[in-house]
């Protein structure tokens, strides 16, 4: 299980990212990090957007509730998801 820090606002949990893969998808845990792996190249963001997208997605929010706060340029992310409890994260991640 990744480790998910709760806040004022939501939580708080750390991604990794594998750009240009055949499709987008959680591909388990990677060094207490969720791992994503993403069709989108890692250039203008859109690496970035793809995650937002597949993690709203994954977990049932916004696209506006999601952010990533720290690693922008970096294949281990950051991210806080406004409105969610670590127990409902936990829940729809899977524990691979």
């Amino acid at each position: 299980m990744i480790p998910i820090r709760e806040t004022a606002t939501g939580v708080v949990f750390r991604i990794r990212v594998v750009p240009r893969a055949s499709r987008c998808e959680v591909a388990g845990i990677q060094d207490d990090a969720l791992k994503l792996r993403i069709t989108a190249p890692p250039v203008e963001g859109k690496a970035n957007e793809e995650c937002i997208r597949l993690l709203a997605e994954l977990l049932g929010v916004k696209k506006t509730q999601v952010t990533i706060v720290a690693g922008h340029a970096s294949r281990t992310k950051t991210v806080s998801v406004e409105g969610r409890k670590a127990r409902e994260i936990a829940a729809a991640v899977p524990a691979t």
